[in-house]
């Protein structure tokens, strides 16, 4: 019986990822792609999550404005991202990406967690 509530479980989180997804705007979707093709996902991991190279930037994501400018001028380990290698459209629809992930679930919520 417990194995099947485990599995009833983790059916029900992919299931809310998969909606979660689903739900995403055009502009996120987008913004999906092209946070693939720029590479981010090497350094911060596919949703944001961060990594070994790069901090997470989810759930907490700085404001658009914030990320334009860190994007174009970073002096750090991140290369700059000039407008003609990501456009300032392309920016916001990767922003709009990172703004729409799911927020993580508070773990005290978490009944496995809270015996």
């Amino acid at each position: 019986m417990r194995v099947v509530r485990g599995q009833v479980w983790l059916a029900a989180v992919a299931a809310g990822l998969v909606l979660g997804f689903a739900s995403m705007s055009s502009a996120s979707e987008k913004g999906k792609q092209l946070y693939v093709k720029h590479g981010c996902w090497q350094c911060h991991g596919f949703v944001g999550q961060g990594g070994i190279a790069g901090p997470a930037l989810v759930p907490e994501v700085m404001p658009y404005e914030a990320m334009l400018n860190f994007v174009r001028t970073s002096n750090r380990a991140m290369p700059p991202y000039k407008v003609e290698i990501l456009s300032d459209a392309d920016m916001k629809d990767i922003h709009a990406y990172l703004v729409a992930l799911p927020k993580p679930a508070d773990p005290k919520s978490i009944k496995l967690l809270n015996p």
